[in-house]
């Protein structure tokens, strides 16, 4: 069973950064499109960027410019980089396998206030 485990959220002011982490237990990590997903209470789990195994990458229309993704492979890791935070971003960030669904992790909580 492969094991999601997010980290780097935290409480930063708006206009502020984070970058998060995530790293999947998984033997050939390279080879998988990784996505980065965030929920907010009562509304559904969404995609906002994903990256493939030869590192396109794909950023929601509305984030592109303050989001990015990457990928270090060596470390089967999945990083979303945050920029200009706004409090429109407060939600609980996961990442995960985009084509077939591992079981998700626990998330990581950003909270954007002042």
């Amino acid at each position: 069973q492969v094991q999601l485990v997010e980290s780097g959220g935290g409480l930063v002011q708006p206009g502020g950064s984070l970058r998060l982490s995530c790293t999947a237990s998984v033997n050939f990590f390279h080879t998988h499109i990784m996505g980065w997903y965030r929920q907010t209470p009562g509304k559904a789990r969404v995609l906002i960027a994903s990256i493939t195994d030869d590192y396109y990458t794909s950023v929601e229309d509305s984030l592109k410019g303050r989001f990015s993704i990457s990928r270090d492979n060596a470390k089967n890791t999945v990083y979303l980089e945050m920029n200009n935070l706004e409090p429109e971003d407060t939600a609980v960030y996961y990442c995960n396998n985009k084509i077939k669904f591992w079981t998700w992790g626990q998330g990581t909580q950003v909270t954007v206030s002042s």
